[in-house]
């Protein structure tokens, strides 16, 4: 199973504004109020976690991420920094 990570808005256009944001181009996901990515190694998901933190201010979104199938967590200030140094300890490679 691939890692994913799960953006949801109650907003149209959020998630476009904060993906755009983040690949430095528009993304095209307006109509949408939710969005999915799914990684084949799950370290290179902390930089999406690590740039939501950032800006989590500046977008109505929430982030939740599996990395084991049905298993969900969601992406807060409070656990964000040790989300990202479990996905390094879990994945060394």
């Amino acid at each position: 199973m691939s890692a994913k990570v799960i953006l949801f808005s109650y907003k149209y256009g959020e998630i476009n504004n904060f993906l755009s944001k983040f690949y430095t181009t528009n993304v095209g996901v307006e109509d949408s109020l939710s969005w999915q990515k799914n990684f084949k190694n799950p370290v290179e998901m902390s930089e999406m976690i690590a740039a939501f933190i950032d800006n989590i201010d500046s977008f109505t979104i929430t982030m939740w991420i599996s990395l084991d199938e049905d298993v969900f967590i969601k992406i807060t200030p409070s656990n964000a920094e040790s989300v990202i140094k479990y996905l390094f300890e879990r994945y060394p490679y």
